[in-house]
């Protein structure tokens, strides 16, 4: 379901950028060069400007187009950034839709294998959207299964499905966002609400991950083991 957002403070919105400032800065090698550079261009501008006009006005228009450099690189050196480190992670998807704009609903491997082969499912105003992450070969039947699933509850709500991958045919994890951004709006909002209970209700009764079951989780021998009435 999606989450109503919370207000944040102004000092934990600083710390955040902070945080995002100190782990671009450990990814990105041009990160640090590319800020100065924001910082380093506006400022001279401005110093220009001042030293020709004579108006003290420029000052605080510097500052702003200053703030406003930093950021635009922060934002782009970042987000970059993130898409490297989620690449190949299991559940990055997931994760990157969870954090996305808009009303996605996403239900995070809702089908789901021992060897971490996992199907997410989203519904959000394009329709209900499936993303496998996984063993191509293996995800893909765990792909079907989940669609033959879905289709006796969704109706005529559309369909998509893809694969998590950097190889042809596959959706690369970088590509993500901008994909489910460009998929037309086929629901409403009120087809979304209806269509997710209805999901919901079909999930609600948990599923075993499919393949062998890890041996310190089986069951003792004597566990299924029933006492006979005396």
């Amino acid at each position: 379901m999606a989450k109503p957002q919370e207000k944040v403070s102004f000092r934990e919105r600083l710390k955040q950028i902070g945080q995002v400032f100190s782990f671009t800065a450990k990814q990105d090698k041009w990160f640090v060069p590319l800020v100065i550079a924001a910082v380093a261009i506006p400022v001279a501008l401005t110093v220009v400007v001042v030293l020709l006009t004579g108006g003290w006005v420029w000052i605080p228009v510097g500052v702003l187009f200053t703030l406003l450099a930093v950021l635009i690189v922060l934002n782009l050196r970042s987000n970059t950034a993130m898409m490297n480190v989620a690449e190949g992670q299991p559940g990055a998807a997931a994760s990157l839709m969870e954090n996305m704009r808009g009303d996605w609903r996403v239900r995070a491997a809702a089908s789901s294998t021992t060897q971490f082969d996992m199907v997410h499912v989203i519904v959000g105003r394009p329709g209900v959207i499936l993303l496998a992450e996984g063993d191509p070969q293996r995800v893909r039947s765990l792909l079907g299964q989940e669609k033959r699933r879905l289709v006796k509850v969704i109706g005529n709500a559309p369909l998509y499905d893809y694969i998590i991958g950097s190889e042809e045919g596959q959706l690369p994890v970088r590509k993500l966002r901008s994909t489910m951004l460009k998929l037309p709006r086929n629901l409403t909002g009120k087809d979304v609400n209806s269509l997710d209970k209805r999901l919901g209700a079909l999930m609600a009764r948990p599923q075993m991950p499919k393949g062998a079951i890890p041996k310190n989780m089986r069951p003792s021998k004597g566990a299924f083991r029933q006492q006979r009435p005396r």
